[in-house]
């Protein structure tokens, strides 16, 4: 198979339209069969449910060439169960799990040419979204949805080489308890918009999240869970139930105890303990994980001791690892990695 003609080496994280992406629509209680298609538009009407009350979920995942030529995607499984919980909380019926990860399957076959080549540090990103498609003028759930997954390849997160981040404390809150942040609406992700944009005026590169109710506990980023190494090596993570359960996350934190032998710990995190941590990171699907070299709390510097010009020691072992599972040099638990062809 001849590959696109791309600059893979050039490739930004923008959208690339590819040949075929993924339709399904609900109507009367029951999806239909689904098909792929060439055509990129979406037609709704002028009072469809996501447009007058965002209801919409989204999900996110890549596909890869691996060392030895096979083209894969990491844990789409996982994807497909947090698909099913955003749905649910929202109202919106369950595409089922099967017909998930074979819609992915079919989308990345389809678009097999635009899969970057092993060793370029591009891949093809995933994005599966739903929403409401029928007019909804009263505020109630939408009765019709579209499922679609569309995909395009992207370049490295990284270009150019690692460069720890500078985040802020922010004075905003990114969810309520019991509220939406444990899912992946869209609704969470236009509320963060403000903010980063003010954080980015400031001079950071992303906010730290508070917990809403004591605004003691860091929780995360606008689209990013926190991960900690103390300065006696274990790694640890913010418990709470607002916010995203990561699946990139949770495959660190396996990585850390399974293959690294470290200590895992899940727990309520405290600003007052950022000046206890070694190391920080912010874990993504993007770039698997972000280091972060400083955090700024209204002025107050926590300078974390892995510094301001690379990756701290263990950060860099678990998206070595990580990352060396996801492209095939390295042994992945079962079921981790799902072939595509």
């Amino acid at each position: 198979m001849e590959k696109k003609n791309i600059d893979w080496s050039n490739l930004g994280f923008g959208y690339v339209q590819t040949d075929m992406r993924y339709v399904s629509n609900f109507k009367d209680g029951a999806w239909d069969e689904g098909v792929l298609t060439e055509d990129a538009q979406v037609t709704i009407s002028e009072c469809a449910g996501v447009l007058q009350y965002a209801q919409t979920v989204f999900e996110g995942l890549k596909a890869y060439t691996t060392e030895d030529g096979h083209i894969v995607c990491f844990r789409p499984d996982l994807n497909a169960d947090r698909m099913a919980d955003s749905a649910q909380r929202l109202i919106m019926p369950v595409f089922p799990k099967d017909r998930f990860i074979d819609a992915v399957t079919k989308v990345v076959a389809a678009n097999a040419a635009f899969v970057p080549p092993y060793g370029s540090g591009a891949t093809l990103y995933l994005r599966p979204y739903m929403f409401g498609t029928n007019p909804v003028i009263g505020v109630k759930p939408a009765t019709e949805y579209q499922f679609r997954i569309f995909c395009t390849p992207v370049g490295p997160y990284f270009k150019g080489g690692v460069k720890p981040l500078t985040l802020c404390v922010s004075d905003f809150d990114r969810a309520a308890p019991n509220g939406t942040g444990h899912i992946k609406a869209g609704l969470n992700y236009a509320m963060s918009m403000y903010a980063i944009t003010k954080a980015h005026e400031n001079g950071f590169d992303e906010n730290m999240y508070l917990d809403a109710s004591t605004r003691t506990k860091v929780e995360e980023t606008g689209g990013a869970n926190f991960l900690f190494v103390t300065k006696d090596g274990k790694v640890v993570t913010p418990k709470s139930n607002s916010i995203l359960p990561s699946i990139t996350r949770r495959s660190l934190l396996y990585v850390a105890k399974e293959y690294l032998g470290l200590e895992v710990e899940e727990r309520e995190i405290y600003l007052s303990e950022l000046d206890d941590m070694a190391e920080c990171g912010l874990c993504g699907t993007a770039a698997v994980i972000s280091p972060v070299g400083k955090i700024v709390d209204h002025g107050r510097e926590i300078c974390l001791p892995s510094g301001m010009t690379e990756m701290g020691p263990i950060t860099k072992k678990l998206y070595e690892t990580l990352t060396g599972i996801q492209m095939g040099r390295i042994e992945a638990p079962e079921g981790w990695i799902h072939v595509i062809k």
